[in-house]
C-alpha cells in the first residue's frame, strides 16, 4: 500500500471516530439523559472538547488523508519530484492540527472525569445545592459516593463513561495523527507512488 492510500485509510477511520466524539459531547449536555438548567451542567461539558478538539478539528485532517491517495498517485507524474511529495508535507500540518484538537480533548475529557460531574447534592424547602461532591478522582474507586449525587438520575454513570469514550477516542485519534506524520514524512521523502504514474504513463 503506498503512502497515499495507507493516508486514506486513516481519514476514513478518523471520521466515524470525530462523529462518535461530536455526540458524547451533546450527550453530556444532558446529564443523566435529563433536561437541566445550563447552570447545573458540569463545568468541561462547556469546554467542547469532543465538539471542537476531536469533532471539527479533526474533520479536516480526515478529508485531507481521505484526498491524498489521488494526489499522491495523480498529481505527481509531471513533477515526480514536487506533487505527491508536497501533498505528503501538508498532510504532516493538518496531522499536527489534529494531534492538538485530539489532545484538548483528551485534557478536558480526563480533567472532568478527575473533578466528576455536578449534581444536586443536597436540598430543602428553600434552597437546592448544586455542586461538585467529588474531587481527585476518589469516586473512581468508591461507587459507594455515588449516592452523594441527588439529581439528575444516574449522572454519575452517564458523566463518567461519556468522558471515558472521549478519553479513549481522543487517544486513538492522536496515535493515529502521530501515525500520519510517520507517513507523510515517509511519503516526502521516498516519494513511493506504488508505480501508478507509471502505469499512467504506459497507458498514454
Amino acid at each position: 500500500m503506498c503512502s497515499g492510500g495507507f493516508a486514506k485509510c486513516l481519514g476514513i477511520t478518523l471520521m466515524p471516530v470525530a462523529i462518535v466524539c461530536v455526540l458524547c459531547n451533546i450527550l453530556l449536555f444532558f446529564p443523566g439523559g435529563n433536561f437541566v438548567e445550563k447552570d447545573h451542567i458540569t463545568e468541561q461539558v462547556w469546554y467542547f472538547g469532543g465538539i471542537l478538539g476531536s469533532g471539527v478539528l479533526m474533520i479536516f485532517p480526515a478529508l485531507v488523508f481521505m484526498g491524498l491517495k489521488n494526489n499522491d498517485c495523480c498529481g505527481c507524474c509531471g513533477n515526480e519530484s514536487c506533487g505527491r511529495r508536497f501533498a505528503m508535507l501538508s498532510s504532516i500540518l493538518f496531522a499536527a492540527v489534529g494531534v492538538l484538537g485530539a489532545g484538548y480533548s483528551v485534557t478536558a475529557s480526563a480533567l472532568a472525569i478527575n473533578q466528576g460531574p455536578k449534581c444536586l447534592t443536597d436540598f430543602n424547602k428553600t434552597t437546592t445545592i448544586w455542586d461538585y461532591p467529588f474531587s481527585k478522582g476518589n469516586y473512581l474507586s468508591d461507587k459507594s459516593m455515588w449516592s452523594l449525587c441527588k439529581e439528575p438520575s444516574g449522572v454519575v454513570s452517564w458523566h463518567l463513561s461519556l468522558f471515558s469514550v472521549l478519553l479513549v477516542m481522543g487517544l486513538i485519534q492522536v496515535a493515529l495523527c502521530a501515525v500520519q506524520v510517520v507517513n507523510g514524512l515517509l511519503g516526502a521523502l521516498c516519494g513511493d507512488c506504488c508505480g501508478c504514474c507509471g502505469e499512467s504513463d504506459g497507458a498514454v
